[in-house]
């Protein structure tokens, strides 16, 4: 397989490992499936894409995060205190930040970043007459992976994280021992809105642009990835399935590239998503009822056969 081919899938995988972390906090943890990360992913984009044009690349990321925060704090909210169930209040979270990317964005549906100055310029020109001069994106990606990994791992050890954690599992019992569930599911989403915001901030300096639909599928991709990063590690620490769910997203980002490679049409990728879903949700079921499909299979071949001789 081509090395460059790898590459490519697995710096798009780093990034967009970033989105499937966040949902691997609040679809695994907290059991919430938020829709806003769509939304939220290109959010993070254009807020990063604005902070860098103005010539700050560093302050980009930080500030994506943030603007993560706030789409996480709006959407835990309308599920807290406002009594609007999970997926729809995630919708219509969606359904506004369209209208506020547009805003962010100076009116526009595009931001061209290859005049601007990015974290990823800065760590080409760091990188200069290096062994690792062509791999600088590649090498930015895995430092805030990284990073991102062993911070939600120390953060979900914490008790906070424990309360998170114990809410996705058992509110009841979070509020009969004197925990807010609340508190602890706005806290959760507006953590892993950051991380979404993050992932969309630095794919849109990765690839030099932001498009108003640089989010869209965001939260399949996200999803997909999460399944099969699960389905490769099962079940273990918090850090053995967050790096699973990291290889996920390179793997899913992987099948995205090599289909890319034998001129997929580019309208088909959506289908691809969602057969990777349908495969990585129904696989460990199969998976369960092949012994006794096998069985059944078998006795009606042994009952045909006996038939056959009377």
């Amino acid at each position: 397989m081509d090395l460059a081919l790898v590459q490519t899938a697995l710096e798009l995988g780093l990034i967009c490992s970033l989105t499937v972390l966040a949902l691997f906090l609040s679809y695994s943890m907290l059991n919430v499936c938020d829709l806003s990360t769509d939304g939220c992913f290109t959010l993070g984009a254009a807020v990063g894409a604005v902070v860098a044009i103005s010539g700050h690349p560093l302050l980009s990321l930080p500030a994506a995060m943030l603007a993560g925060v706030c789409s996480g704090f709006v959407t835990a909210i309308l599920q807290t205190k406002m009594g609007v169930d999970s997926l729809l209040a995630g919708i219509i979270v969606n359904t506004g930040l369209y209208s506020i990317n547009i805003a962010i964005m100076g009116g526009s549906s595009l931001l061209n970043l290859n005049k601007t100055d990015t974290v990823f310029t800065m760590a080409k020109d760091a990188l200069e007459n290096t062994p690792f001069a062509g791999q600088y994106k590649l090498l930015v990606a895995a430092v805030a992976v990284i990073l991102v990994v062993v911070l939600l791992t120390l953060f979900l050890a914490t008790r906070l994280g424990l309360s998170i954690r114990a809410t996705g599992d058992n509110p009841d019992m979070v509020r009969s021992s004197s925990i807010n569930p609340a508190f602890t599911t706005i806290v959760g989403l507006c953590v892993a809105n950051a991380f979404t915001g993050l992932s969309g901030c630095l794919l849109a300096q990765s690839q030099k642009s932001v498009d108003i639909n640089i989010g869209t599928g965001m939260v399949t991709i996200a999803l997909a990835s999460l399944l099969i990063g699960r389905t490769i590690m099962g079940r273990g620490s918090i850090l053995f399935r967050a790096v699973g769910v990291v290889a996920g997203a390179f793997l899913f980002r992987l099948v995205y590239t090599i289909a890319l490679r034998f001129d997929m049409p580019a309208f088909m990728l959506k289908l691809v998503s969602s057969v990777i879903v349908v495969l990585a949700i129904s696989g460990p079921y199969l998976k369960k009822q092949w012994p006794l499909l096998r069985r059944r299979f078998l006795g009606a071949k042994a009952r045909k056969g006996g038939g056959s001789e009377c």
